[in-house]
């Protein structure tokens, strides 16, 4: 898989300090990543050809048609971007894309969200490990690495 260099306005990578370790690395699943966009497609498709009915539209399979066409055509733009993001965890922090930085003392929570993992530090700020083939697991793993 090819590797985006970061980008210079959103920041770099955090590098490790003296004498941390890492310990896991959480990257993104192509499997959960096209899953993600499926359910997402069938979803707003449903909803889009049952308001097509609701107005009376002669063709009510254009919504889900279109529906289809457009989440797909987002999810293949985006997918060089989005597989490419790597959660790293140290053994005093967890480090994000985009030069975000988490100490794992401040980590209050990290729970299972449609595909991803949700984590919510001791000030209230809101972090997702996107497309993840295990939530549960990976979430189980940060909770036990802030122990």
């Amino acid at each position: 898989m090819a590797r985006i260099t970061p980008d210079p306005i959103m920041g770099h990578a955090a590098p490790l300090l003296d004498g941390e370790t890492l310990v896991a690395e959480f990257r993104a699943d192509r499997l959960a990543y096209w899953r993600g966009h499926l359910i997402l497609a069938v979803a707003l498709g449903t909803a889009a050809g049952l308001f097509l009915l609701w107005q009376g539209n002669p063709y009510p399979v254009a919504g889900p048609f279109g529906a289809a066409i457009a989440i797909a055509a987002r999810a293949a733009f985006l997918a060089s971007e989005a597989l490419t993001e790597v959660w790293r965890l140290t053994d005093r922090r967890l480090l994000g894309p985009g030069g975000r930085v988490i100490p794992l003392a401040q980590v209050q929570a990290a729970r299972p969200f449609l595909g991803s993992v949700q984590i919510t530090t001791a000030s209230g700020d809101r972090h997702l490990i996107k497309y993840q083939a295990d939530p549960a697991a990976t979430a189980a793993r940060l909770l036990g690495a802030r122990r």
